[in-house]
């Protein structure tokens, strides 16, 4: 059963984490896991502390070649009835990190009132919205 726009959104807001498709300068696919912060139709991720191999993230390297990017959130249960998956389309900028935004980010993620992510922020102006769940899902 396709999802409303509004349903869409709000079960894409509701998510912990959401995957990241991006496109590389060289045209391949690139997929990360994000947490981000979702305010009407522009979503929010930053670079955190988490350990990672460089600062040079390439999914900040694919938003500068090809601001294009898709994300998508979904819930899996061994009982099919209760699948559901919601898609955003948009086109993301790198930006500097704002108190508004990290403070947003923080009402979702507690970790990061302690541990701010230093940044830079990844801004997505989300164009489309699109889902389906099952017709016994709630």
């Amino acid at each position: 059963m396709r999802l409303s726009e509004d349903e869409a959104r709000a079960r894409f807001a509701a998510a912990r984490v959401a995957r990241l498709a991006t496109i590389t300068p060289d045209g391949r696919p690139h997929l990360v896991p994000i947490v981000f912060a979702l305010e009407q139709d522009v979503l929010h991720f930053a670079v955190d502390r988490k350990p990672k191999s460089t600062t040079a993230l390439r999914r900040l390297a694919n938003v500068a070649a090809h601001p294009d990017v898709a994300l998508l959130v979904d819930h899996y249960a061994d009982d099919w009835t209760q699948l559901w998956w919601v898609r955003a389309d948009g086109t993301a900028t790198v930006r500097d990190a704002t108190a508004d935004v990290l403070a947003r980010l923080a009402e979702k993620y507690p970790t990061y009132v302690d541990e701010p992510p230093p940044g830079p922020v990844v801004e997505v102006a989300i164009s489309r919205w699109t889902g389906w769940r099952s017709s016994s899902s709630s």
